[in-house]
């Protein structure tokens, strides 16, 4: 059966809205990775996406919308970049942590030194804390003390070894390679686990 005109508009108008909200996100994305959350603007974003002020407000509603919104269509992208590790694997760790970093940590900095300004970073900050620290938990977890106050701990440990302000301080403000970022990583991650 054929489509009718109406259905067929109808069709293109709904790709269409998804390829103008894709473009949105991307530039989003970019703005957010690239400046601190007072310095975007939608009017930014907007020129970037080659849309106007009105169609991010449409799509988003706000500022704080749309960070919401572009945090959440990357989240699948650091999925990606951590890949699957396997449970132990701290060479593998690190190099999941590293192509993160690599990729967004600037931005993941900026976001930890504006969430005391923003409470809407300050939920988004506290959600991907919770995520890390679960990832954690499943990648290290054969290596982990049985019981629950051991584990906690060393998770806890672990955390510090690999947040993203561990990353900065060595790759922004000491000025380390990527490749002595990873050893000291690695380093840190297997004096923890050696004390399990």
């Amino acid at each position: 059966m054929a489509q009718s005109a109406r259905e067929y508009d109808m069709t293109a108008r709904s790709a269409a809205a998804v390829r103008t909200r894709e473009r949105i996100l991307r530039a989003a994305g970019a703005r957010f990775a690239d400046a601190h959350y007072d310095d975007v603007t939608l009017a930014g974003v907007a020129e970037a996406a080659g849309v106007t002020v009105q169609t991010v407000f449409n799509h988003f509603g706000s500022k704080e919308g749309l960070l919401t919104a572009a945090i959440g269509h990357f989240a699948d992208e650091v999925v990606d970049l951590r890949g699957n590790v396997a449970p132990g694997d701290v060479d593998g760790a690190v190099e999941a942590l590293m192509r993160h970093y690599e990729m967004f940590g600037d931005g993941n900095w900026r976001t930890v030194a504006d969430a005391d300004r923003q409470p809407v970073l300050h939920s988004l900050l506290e959600h991907a804390r919770g995520e890390h620290r679960r990832w954690l938990a499943t990648v290290f977890e054969p290596r982990l003390a049985a019981d629950e106050a051991g584990r906690d701990q060393a998770v806890t440990a672990l955390y510090a070894a690999t947040d993203v302000g561990t990353w900065k301080l060595l790759r922004r403000d000491l000025g380390c390679s990527a490749e002595q970022t990873r050893a000291v990583l690695s380093r840190l991650i297997v004096g923890i686990l050696e004390k399990e």
